[in-house]
């Protein structure tokens, strides 16, 4: 994001100008610059390999700073590290200045906590397991310091609602951090042992593989958001009307999922089915997609073997799992009166009846060839009316309480397609084909 709000620039500012008080004393305090200096480089150095995607991995080396160093000293080795990475957004020099401040803070936190907790005497000794407390009471300000600033970040730069901006950001980096924080300590024991510094250095193999499966983890998921981004943008360009509707579908199953309480993997893939629902229009004739009237029968079977086509399609994309199941089954209805095999309540994959709610309320709440955009209110009130009979009612109330929560902002509105031709009268019962 290229505007930064005023609001934000001062948070930042606030938060550099506290980070340059944590390194004032460092003079006073007299550290051992050599080993400053090397897991300065050290952690620099990791930064640059690892990217502005892989940013965190090298946190081993800041701990073990806080760990061995007076807090002024630990904080200044996250400092040219943070300053000297990769940002791919702009503004470049106020998101650098960010990461090096909020990191300072953080490994400054997090050295003051291991040190009043007796961490000092326990790693100049080399007793480890007693230098678990105070290591994990310095993960533990680390982490809370990272959650507190970006919590803040989030309210004032990206807008997000206060009551959100915090939620869960400290649950979900604590258990990483605090593997972490173990090689971190691992490197201070080891540094203060007769082993010396270069021993310590052992520890980083095995977190450099890690890390170069980490790597190879994300690359192979770019590949399938590359594979889903192509397939939808096919059907984008074959079905101008509902430009967007498939990203829309996507997070509206996303917010049903999340409403419903479901781990975060089958989020992403609820996230995929919804993305991917309609993949199989790209079997069918360009000409009925865009018809403006009512579907002939024949021409209602036709788009009807739409999620037919689709399950073809992705059966092979091992990824998708059970988002394969959504793509075949979201036009199906409670009562079975939907198709393609009329399947009746629980015998429908609860990942299609998620689908089907989400697609169903974008298809309502989109102008579309042969029907104009309702209200969220008067979709929902369809939906819950609906409910029962066609649609799953926990996925109904699911998505109305995600709405009323956090309101609909999908990605691509109506706004941004392209001005349809004046819509057709709705035609009862041809909806659902087209969708």
């Amino acid at each position: 994001m290229e505007a930064v709000p005023a609001r934000a620039r001062v948070y930042v500012a606030g938060v550099a100008l506290g980070a340059l008080c944590c390194l004032a004393p460092l003079s006073a305090a007299g550290p051992p610059w050599w080993a400053t200096a090397l897991l300065a480089a050290l952690y620099a150095g990791g930064e640059q390999i690892a990217g502005r995607r892989f940013s965190g991995t090298c946190y081993p080396v800041l701990l073990a700073g806080a760990f061995l160093l007076a807090p002024p000293a630990a904080a200044l080795v996250a400092l040219p590290g943070a300053l000297s990475a990769r940002v791919e957004q702009r503004p470049a020099a106020l998101r650098r200045i960010w990461r090096a401040a909020e990191l300072v803070l953080a490994v400054w936190a997090s050295a003051q906590v291991f040190g009043a907790l007796g961490g000092g005497a326990a790693v100049a000794t080399a007793d480890f397991p007693y230098a678990l407390l105070p290591a994990t009471g310095g993960v533990l300000a680390f982490c809370a310091a990272l959650a507190l600033l970006d919590g803040g970040v989030l309210v004032l730069a990206e807008h997000v609602p206060a009551r959100r901006a915090w939620r869960g950001l400290f649950a979900r980096s604590l258990a990483p951090l605090l593997v972490h924080g173990l090689a971190g300590l691992m490197m201070a024991v080891l540094w203060r042992s007769p082993y010396g510094p270069t021993a310590s250095l052992l520890v980083l193999l095995p977190m450099c593989v890690s890390w170069w499966a980490f790597a190879q983890y994300h690359r192979e998921r770019a590949a399938h958001r590359a594979t889903i981004r192509a397939l939808v943008q096919a059907v984008d360009i074959k079905d101008g009307y509902t430009r967007g509707h498939s990203e829309r579908v996507g997070q509206a199953s996303m917010m049903i999922a999340r409403e419903l309480g479901m781990p975060d993997d089958r989020v992403e893939v609820l996230r995929f089915a919804g993305i991917l629902h309609d993949v199989g229009k790209l079997g069918v004739p360009t000409r009925l997609l865009r018809k403006d009237g009512p579907l002939t029968p024949e021409e209602r079977r036709i788009i009807e073997l739409h999620p037919e086509y689709g399950h073809e399609m992705v059966r092979g994309i091992s990824f998708l799992c059970e988002a394969r199941a959504a793509v075949l089954h979201h036009h199906e209805r409670l009562d079975g009166s939907g198709y393609p095999y009329g399947l009746v309540g629980t015998q429908i994959p609860e990942s299609a009846r998620v689908v089907a709610v989400a697609d169903a309320f974008d298809a309502m709440t989109s102008t579309r060839s042969y029907s104009r955009a309702r209200p969220v209110e008067a979709a929902l009130a369809e939906l819950e009316r609906c409910a029962g009979t066609h649609f799953d009612p926990r996925m109904v109330a699911a998505l109305t309480q995600a709405l009323t929560r956090y309101g609909w902002h999908p990605a691509v509105t109506a706004d941004e397609m392209p001005a349809p031709r004046p819509p057709a009268a709705p035609v009862p019962g041809k909806e659902g084909a087209r969708r």
